[in-house]
């Protein structure tokens, strides 16, 4: 099994979830919102929904997302935890925002009115490098008059290698939980910063891994030793197609060895028991070559 530390990684799957997906703990997700979105009316109480939205019919594909709420305002929150770099992850928060958006339509008359809906992406990889900004806004906008055209579709998305404060760099709420989600598994204290914070102090409670339950600590290792898999495959591969490519001097090397490092991680998450969904969305293989490989 891998070496845990004190606290589980927030920025794994099953940390998480556990943290901002949790009903008896949902004060911390609607603090984490409240300091993230530009919302008229504070967050005071969440509902958490089914994560599992269908399409229109059954040849639809499946999205299954990390956390999905609505508010007592109906305001309707996607939160989407990336740990892998995805080459079409901006597509992919609007292929999930449209569920969201169709799960509105009225059977019988109805006016087209839609509840606001804002996608949270935080991301473990950098969507843009030609800046080191790690929080970007995104609304539809009027590009001749430089304005908001429609205000009920918001995007934000968090850069988290971007983020590099240390403790006393932290100017906001909002960095906390940053700097929480970033570092918590390598401190064995609560900072003394954060310690004053009940939200935080609670979700390093939380977080804590010898609160877990076995089975817990279980799924959590299972989870981590999953991720350290994926990025020791991907960098060994990664690696064997450079020396490829410099050795044959064409980029095709470049591309096999990444090729194969996405076969041999489809591989190990299929031994896991991971279904075909959720393996193509950590390694970009279509479904068709992921139930070849069974």
């Amino acid at each position: 099994m891998c070496m845990i530390g004190k606290y589980i990684d927030p920025f794994t799957d099953f940390g998480f979830k556990r943290i901002f997906g949790n009903e008896k703990h949902k004060n911390l997700l609607i603090s984490f919102l409240n300091d993230l979105l530009d919302i008229k009316y504070p967050i005071v109480d969440i509902e958490y929904k089914n994560l599992e939205k269908l399409g229109l019919n059954l040849a639809d594909r499946k999205a299954v997302l990390d956390v999905y709420c609505k508010d007592s305002k109906n305001n309707r929150f996607i939160v989407e935890l990336q740990r892998a770099k995805q080459n079409f992850f901006k597509d992919r928060s609007l292929y999930y925002t449209s569920f969201v958006i169709q799960e509105q339509a009225e059977r019988g008359d109805w006016n087209y009115q839609l509840d606001p809906i804002y996608f949270i992406g935080i991301l473990e990889f950098s969507l843009d490098s030609t800046n080191d900004k790690y929080l970007t806004k995104v609304q539809l906008c009027d590009t001749a008059e430089k304005k908001v055209f429609y205000d009920k579709l918001t995007y934000y998305y968090i850069e988290m290698p971007k983020f590099n404060k240390d403790e006393k760099e932290l100017k906001n709420h909002l960095e906390y939980w940053l700097y929480f989600m970033k570092n918590a598994a390598k401190l064995e204290t609560i900072p003394q910063t954060l310690q004053k914070d009940k939200n935080l102090k609670e979700a390093f409670d939380m977080a804590n891994f010898l609160a877990l339950s076995p089975d817990e600590q279980f799924a959590y290792q299972m989870d981590m030793k999953a991720r350290n898999d994926y990025k020791n495959t991907l960098d060994t591969a990664l690696e064997e197609g450079r020396k490829e490519g410099l050795k044959e001097g064409r980029q095709e090397g470049l591309k096999e060895g990444e090729k194969k490092a996405k076969i041999e991680i489809a591989k190990k998450l299929l031994s896991q028991g991971l279904d075909n969904q959720t393996i193509q969305n950590i390694t970009e293989l279509s479904i068709d070559e992921i139930k070849e490989l069974k």
